[in-house]
């Protein structure tokens, strides 16, 4: 398992016309499935007067938690499409939406298909892709005279200090790659032992 991952910073905004239909479609940076619904119902109020408001997520640094919408468009002649377009750019964490306004003529499902990727395609084009690093939070708790030990180990390694409290016992938390968490423990361990 790889402990990076690609997403975007941002929003990236793209556009796409066939035949007097338009497609407007929005890629933003989100975490949570809440944030995504947030969005969608901010979509839907502002481009209330649109035909379809399609789209696709894709959340988690396992690509494991997504979703494709087609919004009353033919079955899987938009969100697949969108999904698609997240899936070739290996993104995660993002939303895309595409808003379509009908331009009276019919696209046909190939039609749909090309309008919805390539406008997600757009919208993918306009952002900051960006490579992030999986993190696991470690804790430990040790006595104050091994301060300057434990702050040796932080020096070393580079860890992101997420919490730390000095009392009679300290606590401090780091968040360090997956792949080098294993070792910050134990180099962490091996101290309460000298």
């Amino acid at each position: 398992m790889t402990d990076e991952y690609k997403t975007i910073e941002g929003t990236g905004e793209g556009y796409y016309t066939e035949k007097r239909s338009k497609f407007l479609a929005f890629a933003h940076h989100v975490e949570t499935v809440d944030e995504v619904k947030t969005l969608l119902d901010g979509y839907r109020k502002k481009y209330y007067d649109a035909r379809h408001v399609c789209y696709a997520y894709m959340l988690g640094p396992e690509r494991k938690d997504f979703r494709a919408n087609d919004d009353g468009e033919p079955s899987s002649t938009a969100g697949k499409p969108i999904l698609g377009q997240i899936n070739s750019a290996e993104l995660t964490d993002i939303l895309i939406v595409v808003v379509r306004y009908y331009g009276g003529v019919n696209l046909g499902t190939s039609g749909l298909i090309v309008a919805y990727r390539e406008a997600a395609a757009d919208s993918i084009a306009h952002c900051t892709v960006v490579t992030r690093q999986v993190e696991e939070v470690v804790s430990y708790s040790f006595a104050y005279p091994m301060m300057n030990d434990v702050m040796r180990i932080v020096k070393e390694m580079a860890p992101r200090i997420v919490s730390q409290s000095y009392d009679n016992t300290c606590e401090i938390k780091l968040a360090i790659r997956k792949s080098e968490a294993d070792q910050l423990r134990q180099r962490l361990q091996k101290l309460s032992f000298e």
